[in-house]
């Protein structure tokens, strides 16, 4: 009789009302929208990164009104910044104990702009401000990750990192480095039990990106025409909350090294 070899290696997945949740840019959009979810759904430890401290305040009321019982922390920090992010995850680890679940959900300032009209000063801040976030990050947080057995890395880039868009030379370019240390990252530690996935949305209203873009004249007449293409609807910060909390649980213990595109139907990429 034939006989199948399977894999069945065992990896530490906890269930999310077991998970410590450490969020950067987790003060608006879709890293508190994915905060607020986690929060209904039973973690009891969260998390928020942010740099503005009026913002992270509030975040933290509204996810704590959420979850009353929810041990939930607000961290003032850059995550860009080294040093700023190291002393982020010292703090995290201190009031949370374990992290199990990392969300990078950090944008940059930049906006459209076509590659000749960009001041050549301003390539270099362009893409660290895009980029340099979810690997700092990751790195902070993989040895506690591998030391436990196990963790969830989640990074947020964008369709741009996927889709040639004019106007999005030098931002596409950084997204792309984030989709694809996503990739590479997830084939290192699998044999710690560690998965990572990247989200990449296009537009996602109710964010300040989304404002940012629709009060400039360029940007507004590029988007503007992808809008009419979200035949779906364009994508709200709850839709990528639902994929994050979805990636993060045991339902997805078997996903890794993936790029899911959010997007109403913008593009197939």
């Amino acid at each position: 009789m034939e006989q199948t070899m399977t894999n069945t290696r065992k990896i530490r997945v906890p269930a999310l009302i077991e998970c410590g949740v450490l969020i950067a840019g987790g003060t608006s959009g879709v890293g508190l929208a994915a905060a607020l979810q986690f929060a209904a759904a039973g973690v009891p430890r969260i998390g928020l990164i942010g740099r503005n401290a009026e913002r992270g305040g509030a975040a933290r009321e509204a996810v704590m009104k959420h979850a009353p019982e929810a041990k939930v922390v607000f961290i003032a920090a850059d995550a860009n910044q080294v040093d700023q992010a190291a002393r982020a995850v010292e703090v995290g680890l201190e009031k949370l104990g374990k992290i199990d679940v990392l969300v990078n959900s950090t944008v940059g300032p930049a906006i459209p702009k076509l590659f000749h009209e960009m001041l050549v000063e301003d390539i270099a801040p362009t893409v660290f401000q895009q980029m340099m976030g979810p690997l700092i990050m990751s790195r902070l947080i993989l040895p506690g990750m591998r030391e436990s057995g196990g963790g969830v890395i989640i990074n947020i880039s964008s369709d741009a990192g996927k889709v040639t868009t004019p106007g999005e030379s030098v931002i596409g370019a950084a997204m792309a480095a984030i989709i694809m240390f996503s990739r590479t990252l997830a084939m290192e530690v699998k044999r710690f039990g560690i998965r990572v996935n990247t989200l990449t949305p296009s537009l996602i209203e109710g964010t300040l990106t989304y404002d940012r873009i629709f009060n400039d004249p360029f940007s507004t007449k590029l988007f503007s025409s992808a809008t009419a293409m979200a035949h779906l609807g364009v994508a709200q910060p709850d839709d990528l909350a639902s994929l994050i909390v979805f990636l993060a649980s045991p339902a997805a213990a078997r996903i890794t090294g993936q790029t899911i595109s959010v997007n109403g139907g913008i593009s197939a990429a």
